[in-house]
């Protein structure tokens, strides 16, 4: 049996959107799902993912969805951003809930002054980013985490 509910889940959803006849749900999670199948072979032998594996693809494809919304919204192509915006909400649902720039805010500073990190300055960035880390994992943008870093150490 699969060791990962995540994936029973999201194959049981895409059966659903199946039968709904829902398409954007029915491709997304397909799509989901052939990620996580490349993922299990990918390594010298094929195995199960575990959820945080799972966890992680979906993770990487909703961040795939997002830059792709972009790219698409400053090449003026609106129809497929909002098919990428789709399928990123779609994605979205099987995420932690994602951390607020409040929030993050809030965690570098706490993070910056843990470490002892701001008389470093931007030097610092490094070992504010690793400290930083395991408390964001798949529930923030490494970049928009790093961006505030970034900015609390230049301040």
């Amino acid at each position: 049996m699969s060791n990962s509910e995540l994936k029973q889940r999201l194959h049981d959803d895409m059966t659903a959107a199946l039968k709904a006849r829902d398409e954007i749900r029915k491709s997304t999670l397909r799509m989901a799902l052939t990620a996580v199948t490349k993922a299990e072979v990918a390594g010298k032998e094929a195995r199960e993912l575990t959820d945080a594996e799972v966890l992680d693809v979906l993770t990487s494809e909703a961040k795939k969805r997002r830059e792709s919304v972009v790219a698409y919204r400053e090449a003026g192509r609106a129809e497929l951003a909002d098919k990428e915006q789709a399928e990123a909400d779609v994605l979205a649902e099987y995420l932690p809930e994602q951390l607020s720039a409040d929030e993050i805010a809030a965690l570098v500073t706490e993070t910056i002054a843990a470490t002892g990190a701001a008389e470093l300055g931007p030097r610092g960035i490094g070992k504010v980013m690793g400290a930083l880390q395991p408390k964001v994992k798949g529930k923030a943008d490494g970049g928009a985490v790093s961006a505030e870093v970034k900015r609390q150490l230049s301040a």
